[in-house]
Order: C-alpha cells, then sequence, then structure tokens
C-alpha cells in the first residue's frame, strides 16, 4: 500500500469538504449525481472515442499502482546482475542459461538468451532499444487516457454547467428558485475541475513516474548484458548496479 498516495486523497477531499463547512455551505449541494453523470460518462465518453480498448483496459488496469505500486525490484536486480557477471566469469556466458529457464521476467529471459547465443553486441544494443521504446509507448499511450480525461473534464463540467443554466432560464417566472438552481448548475463545473485536478492529472503523473522507473531498469539491464557479452570489466558492473540502486 502506497500511504503517500491514500493521505494525498484524503487532504485533497478533506480540505474541499471542510472549506465547503466552513463556509456554512450545505455539503448536500455538492452531491448531484445528475452532473456527476454528465462530467464521469462524458469524460470517459470522449476517452473512449480517440483511444484504441487496448490502451484504455491496459490504463484502467495501471490505476490499482496509484494505491498498490509494482514491487520495487532494484535489489533483488542488483543482487542478480552480481551473480550473472560471476557465473560468466567463472563458467563462461553458456552458464548463463540457467538463469534465463529460471527469470519470470520477459526482458531477462530475453537478454540472458541473447548473451548465450553469443549475438553481437551492437545488434543487441539494436534489439534492446526497439524492445525498450516499443514497451515505453505502450504504456505511455495507456497512461495518455488519464491525461486525456484530465483535459476533457473540465470542459464537459463547463458543459453541464450550461445545460443547468438552460434549465434555469426555463424558471425565470420563479425568483425564489433561481439561487438554487444556478448554484446546482455550477457544481458540474466544481466536479470537472475537481476531477481533473485531484483524480485525473494526479494519477497520469503518478504512472508516469513508475513507467520511467521501469524503462531506466530496462535500459540499465540492457547495458549490462551487453557488457557481460563483451567480457567488460566487472567494475563496469559494479557501477552499473550503483546506476540502478540510486
Amino acid at each position: 500500500m502506497d500511504w503517500t498516495s491514500l493521505i494525498g486523497l484524503a487532504l485533497a477531499l478533506g480540505g474541499i469538504f471542510v472549506g465547503q463547512t466552513l463556509e456554512g455551505t450545505k455539503l448536500g449541494l455538492l452531491l448531484q449525481p445528475a452532473a456527476f453523470l454528465i462530467v464521469v460518462v462524458g469524460t470517459f465518453g470522449a476517452v473512449l472515442l480517440q483511444s484504441r480498448r487496448a490502451c484504455v483496459l491496459r490504463g484502467l488496469g495501471m490505476l490499482r499502482w496509484v494505491f498498490f505500486p509494482p514491487r520495487d525490484r532494484r535489489r533483488q536486480l542488483a543482487s542478480d546482475i552480481s551473480a550473472w557477471g560471476m557465473t560468466a566469469r567463472r563458467e563462461g556466458l553458456l552458464s548463463l542459461e540457467q538463469f534465463a529457464d529460471n527469470s519470470n521476467d520477459p526482458f531477462v529471459t530475453k537478454g540472458l538468451r541473447l548473451v548465450v547465443d553469443g549475438i553481437n553486441p551492437l545488434k543487441m544494443r539494436e534489439i534492446f532499444d526497439i524492445d525498450i521504446s516499443a514497451f515505453e509507448s505502450d504504456e505511455r499511450q495507456a497512461i495518455k487516457i488519464w491525461e486525456s480525461a484530465g483535459g476533457y473534464s473540465p470542459t464537459i463540467g463547463i458543459l453541464g454547467a450550461v445545460l443547468g443554466l438552460i434549465h434555469v432560464m426555463e424558471n425565470l417566472s420563479n425568483p425564489s428558485a433561481l439561487g438554487g438552481g444556478i448554484a446546482v448548475a455550477f457544481v458540474s463545473t466544481i466536479y470537472g475541475v475537481g476531477l481533473a485536478n485531484l483524480f485525473f492529472l494526479p494519477i497520469a503523473g503518478k504512472l508516469k513516474a513508475i513507467v520511467g522507473r521501469q524503462v531506466t531498469e530496462r535500459e540499465i539491464l540492457s547495458a549490462v548484458f551487453i557488457d557481460i557479452s563483451g567480457g567488460d570489466n566487472a567494475r563496469v558492473i559494479e557501477e552499473r548496479i550503483a546506476t540502478l540502486m540510486r
């Protein structure tokens, strides 16, 4: 559990509700199902219109990372890298096949296989670059649904407010109902701006940071595989490990 995300969410919502209470406004005014429906359904409808189904499903699946981020595996990777380098120096590159067979990470398995097969380091670099670029592109396309939601929701909130004001204009003959009607109409704007800045955009930012860390790990791993394949000094691999552990 990422308690930072949970505390941040609680502070964001708490600040709004407490501030609303201190101003003497009823919290019930912020609970408008129609406005919420317009903003949420409209926003995700627009996101679906611009995105591929696979990206939407992947992006929704990544939402759990906000509170339950992927396990930090830097220490395990550092230990594995050290073992690979030591084994390769003592027993040769073919001995790394045992690590490839036991790995649950497709990228690690692929890298070790390339090393065992004796692929030219330059060709390995090309393969890794393409693999990492494709991985990063796919992940960022999935994250983009949250960025897009953060861009659309304020505008759709305004659209909901305009629709509410149209309904208010229909009741101009009843002045006593205008104030409450206008207040309800602008709740859509609150939902739109609030969801964008308290949820959608922060979620996108957090997911970007997680994916950025994963990309860095892959870049370091690719460099390690090339180092091992080229028979580089153990000191070089130690420097890779030190970079990974920052």
